[in-house]
């Protein structure tokens, strides 16, 4: 960076990641599969404990094989939250499948637990929670009421890498989980993402779906001598290349998350004035929760004009931004899919959030600049 403008995000390189991309040039493996995936995959089946990672091509791949691997048909319906990213939605849509939209929490904007099973009915066949800024939604109730009522849970754990719910990693508590590697997520590739399998029953049908719907995993691993199509499947999986870059990430994963942490609680000491002085509200993690560090968000008060805020810290040359438009007014919301209930909270959290810049290498003294340039735009919109 030359100029003065804080932005929004900056890609974090470890200092290996070129050189894992030169020994895949130097050993001729460039398609999916190769020795970086597999060391990608035994780290996220390590330190998750799911049954089986894959790696796929974006956290949407990761997602759109959930789907598949799942049996979803058309006419199903899965329950998940509005305020998200469309990703969480198309996986479903794609298939046929309505995703029925339900209010978030205030504290956590997280999935309302409290509000799933009103929204249950006979074509229900899975809860979808997203965990929203890498703080867990409350899946002990999510999980007990799965079980209740028969249903699959599939995590968007797209925030979620490196984070925990009472101990268990994020994406391996459900049937299924999603992980994003996007350059805006903690561990980066570019694109990319993997599916986490904690089912081990699914496991094999996973690696199937993921492999244009052949066997030819198991022929590398000489399980078989020929790999033949199996079923239905596409090609999921990523290049080696990006695998290799993950894999210099994933190696500095503790590092990586510490740095953010930092990062992250020196915002919220900083900005603990202009909460005392009811100008907004920071994050609240519940108790259960280790976040990861992944996102620093304000709500501003109910008065305050966000688009005002936001102009005036970007003339200040601070990138600041809003997040999701809800999937319930979108136009495709509105025609795929169906809200139960009342969305208040998502309507009115949604007009109300703004993210802060947060990535390894950000300086206490920047932090102190775009604390000190949003309380000024705060206050000059009161």
């Amino acid at each position: 960076m030359t100029d003065k403008r804080i932005p929004f995000n900056w890609p974090y390189m470890t200092g290996k990641e070129l050189h894992y991309i030169a020994d895949c040039h130097h050993h001729g493996q460039l398609a999916g599969d190769g020795p970086y995936t597999q060391r990608c995959h035994g780290w996220l089946e390590q330190h998750t404990g799911c049954a089986k990672g894959l790696l796929t091509h974006s956290g949407t791949a990761a997602l759109e094989l959930a789907a598949l691997l799942l049996d979803f048909a058309p006419g199903d319906e899965v329950i998940m939250p509005s305020y998200t990213f469309v990703s969480t939605a198309n996986a479903f849509v794609l298939r046929g499948v309505v995703p029925v939209f339900v209010d978030i929490r205030a504290d956590t904007l997280n999935l309302d637990e409290r509000l799933i099973e009103a929204a249950i009915t006979p074509r229900t066949r899975a809860i979808v929670p997203v965990h929203y800024a890498g703080v867990a939604c409350d899946m002990h109730n999510i999980m007990t009421l799965a079980q209740r009522h028969g249903l699959k849970v599939v995590e968007d754990a797209a925030h979620g890498a490196m984070a925990r719910y009472r101990g268990r990693s994020l994406g391996s508590i459900g049937d299924v989980g999603a992980y994003s590697f996007h350059e805006t997520k903690n561990l980066i590739s570019g694109e990319g993402g993997a599916l986490l399998v904690n089912d081990q029953t699914l496991t094999s049908r996973a690696e199937i779906i993921r492999e244009k719907g052949t066997d030819r995993s198991r022929f590398f691993r000489g399980e078989v001598d020929k790999y033949t199509w199996q079923e239905a499947g596409s090609s999921l999986l990523p290049g080696e290349l990006i695998a290799a870059f993950l894999w210099a990430q994933l190696e500095e994963a503790e590092h990586i998350t510490r740095r953010r942490l930092e990062i992250w609680q020196r915002y919220y000491q900083l900005l603990a004035p202009l909460e005392q002085a009811g100008m907004v509200r920071r994050p609240i993690v519940p108790a259960d929760c280790d976040h990861n560090g992944h996102m620093f968000y304000v709500l501003l008060a109910p008065a305050l004009d966000r688009q005002r805020v936001l102009a005036e810290c970007r003339r200040q040359n601070v990138s600041v931004v809003f997040h999701y438009v809800p999937l319930h007014s979108s136009p495709a919301g509105r025609h795929y899919g169906r809200t139960h209930g009342e969305l208040t909270v998502t309507d009115t959290l949604s007009e109300r959030l703004i993210r802060l810049p947060l990535w390894v290498g950000l300086s206490p003294a920047q932090q102190e600049k775009i604390v000190a340039v949003l309380t000024m735009a705060v206050g000059s919109t009161n």
